[in-house]
């Protein structure tokens, strides 16, 4: 049995290994290569399942420093301001990247150069802009006992057991033409 942390920690980590595989993969271009479509696909598949989950944590974090400050300081209106930004950046990022994976399932090939740019844009918004901020991260660090961190996880067991299926899917479809980034899967 593995401990929250250790769970968080180990989906944090297959997150970041399938976000470099799919900026290597889009730096390199498919060239028009059909068998990128259901690995694409299936990146697609697991970064807006992941990306989701970790939209829920970051609005539920807010949400609960809301509610413990009562009153917010600069500081804290600051930091959840910028939580805020971040958080609609990434969801318009995502709806853009949602729809060229779903270009790829109804066009095939035809929609790879799509799919290509905007996940360049959004792996670039996602190392820019995501992970953890400071000003949120000393604040929750402050407020929050280990239930609250349980509670804002919300990770389930069957959570944990979707998210490996879906990245075991990514590197069983990664195409011979990528084989050499087989060594990023965690």
């Amino acid at each position: 049995m593995t401990t929250l942390s250790e769970r968080i920690a180990g989906e944090r980590r297959r997150l970041k290994s399938v976000r470099q595989l799919l900026t290597a993969a889009v730096e390199r271009k498919s060239g028009g290569d059909q068998s990128f479509v259901p690995f694409y696909v299936a990146l697609g598949d697991y970064i807006e399942a992941s990306m989701h989950r970790l939209h829920a944590q970051d609005v539920k974090m807010g949400d609960m420093i809301r509610r413990k400050l009562v009153t917010l300081d600069d500081n804290a209106r600051q930091a959840l301001d910028e939580l805020h930004e971040r958080l609609a950046g990434n969801q318009a990022h995502l709806t853009v990247f949602s729809a060229a994976k779903s270009a790829l399932q109804s066009e095939g090939a035809d929609a790879l150069p799509r799919f290509e740019q905007a996940s360049a844009a959004y792996t670039a918004y996602i190392v820019a802009n995501m992970g953890h901020h400071g000003l949120t991260t000393e604040l929750a660090a402050k407020l929050f006992s280990e239930a609250d961190w349980t509670y804002m996880a919300g990770i389930s067991e069957v959570d944990t057991a979707v998210e490996q299926q879906l990245y075991a899917r990514v590197f069983a479809l990664l195409p011979a033409a990528l084989a050499d980034l087989r060594s990023t899967a965690v």
